[in-house]
């Protein structure tokens, strides 16, 4: 029992020291400039580092935070998280899409109409916003219902509604910054994209600079309006800071990767059941909670699709019955099939970043299926076995004789004294062999004379 104390108590103290703040910003200087990355798609982990890096920044009394982005867009509610920071912000926001080369396609875009400031690098593009499930092959529509503003030919009514509020949101970001409204509608509508050097004549974004020190020459005296009324830029000679991730985002990007929480919620499974399996251990019960709490925390961050998860469910279930009763495949092969169908489904988006990989989702289904054959064939074994408990242990054993008789006597069978019958003569010491049970009474039958002992 002090055992089984002591790891519960290792484990508590590592949860608590999980909860506990990052301080990895503690060493910025006030009044520093703050740079904050944003390099490929963006999702929660992603949104969290953000908003924690404005709100340090705000804390730390900087004159502007820069968002420095390279994205192939991200997810929706993490997006529109970072741009409620952005417009409710104290401090300038200035987003930049660098270095060259980068790209601030989907979810980049919106944030850069969102900022008080827009900047790209040379040899860089932004757009392509529309919404990412628009992307995804549908059912042909009715024609009729195709109005050419409200969404493309042949679209369903859920993606024109998702067209057209992704287009109304862009539009009211750009008519609060002075921004080509639109062409932030062809962008959503379109997916239309422009260089950095097509953005500054349409009026998408404010500037073009080569790298962070001339977008700081370019801002100098510069006028922006945030919430607390107009702001003079002064940047020139700040220290820059750089809000680097610390192990808290990374934490968060590891346990939101969708194929991390689908080996998570089969660790937590798998744990689970072996505790019941050996009562007391605590170890696999204790892991398998904390994995099935990791799990669903970060499944409720993600874009959930409800009719994946019930499959994954039901896979996971008709595997685990397989276990418990095994059926020789039947329910472990179709809970394999009802879990890869599930895996498939189980984030509701078409972004690569965030839907479950191949890879991870047949490792899994190996791996169940390693322990569906062990299973099935630890049943095959034992169902062959002959029974070995109550009356019915007694077929086929071998006894011996205790006197002579013709058709009933007394035999000897392991260490108890039998009633027998036997349909030919037994002399006393014939070796007999149980062949059926009457009640309390064995049918036997000699298979090796030995003549009476003395």
């Amino acid at each position: 029992m002090p055992g089984h104390l002591f790891k519960l108590i290792i484990l508590l103290s590592a949860i608590s020291l999980l909860l506990l703040p990052a301080r990895g910003d503690s060493v910025a200087q006030t009044g520093s400039i703050w740079l904050i990355d944003i390099e490929g798609a963006i999702g929660p982990a992603t949104s969290d580092h953000v908003i924690r890096g404005m709100e340090q920044a705000v804390r730390s009394n900087a004159p502007a935070v820069i968002i420095r982005m390279n994205t192939p867009g991200g997810l929706d509610s993490a997006m529109r998280d970072i741009i409620q920071n952005i417009l409710a912000s104290d401090v300038p926001v200035i987003a930049y899409v660098g270095p060259k080369g980068a790209r601030a396609a989907s979810a980049g875009t919106y944030i850069a109409y969102a900022s008080h400031v827009s900047a790209m690098a040379p040899a860089t593009n932004l757009g392509a916003a529309t919404p990412v499930q628009i992307a995804a092959p549908s059912m042909p529509g009715n024609p009729s219902e195709a109005d050419g503003e409200s969404g493309p030919a042949g679209s369903t009514a859920m993606e024109r509604k998702m067209i057209n509020d992704a287009s109304a949101y862009i539009r009211g970001l750009a008519d609060l910054r002075g921004r080509n409204a639109d062409w932030a509608e062809q962008a959503v509508r379109q997916a239309a994209s422009l260089d950095a050097e097509e953005a500054l004549e349409a009026g998408v974004i404010d500037l073009v600079a080569l790298d962070i020190q001339d977008l700081l020459d370019q801002l100098e005296g510069r006028v922006v309006t945030t919430d607390q009324g107009e702001v003079t830029l002064k940047l020139v000679d700040r220290d820059i800071h750089i809000h680097e991730p610390d192990w808290r985002t990374e934490i968060l990007s590891i346990i939101t990767n969708p194929s991390i929480v689908l080996v998570l919620g089969m660790i937590g499974i798998y744990g689970v059941i072996l505790e019941f399996y050996n009562p007391g251990s605590l170890i696999p019960g204790v892991t398998g909670i904390i994995c099935l709490l990791l799990a669903a925390y970060a499944v409720q961050l993600l874009p959930l699709n409800y009719a994946g998860l019930a499959l994954l469910v039901l896979g996971i279930a008709l595997m685990v019955a397989e276990a418990m009763v095994p059926s020789f495949g039947i329910l472990g092969i179709g809970g394999m099939i009802a879990f890869a169908i599930g895996g498939l489904m189980l984030f509701d988006t078409e972004m690569e970043a965030f839907k479950v990989g191949i890879p991870a989702l047949a490792a899994t289904m190996v791996v169940s299926a390693v322990l569906i054959f062990a299973t099935v064939n630890i049943a095959m074994k034992v169902r062959k076995q002959r029974v070995k408990t109550g009356e019915y242990s007694l077929l086929g054993e071998s006894g011996i004789a205790l006197e002579d008789f013709d058709r009933e006597g007394q035999v000897r069978v392991g260490a108890e004294i039998w009633k027998a019958r036997a349909d030919t003569p037994v002399n006393r010491g014939d070796r007999v062999e149980v062949i059926a049970i009457n009640g309390l009474e064995l049918q036997v039958t000699a298979h090796q004379k030995q003549g009476e002992t003395a």
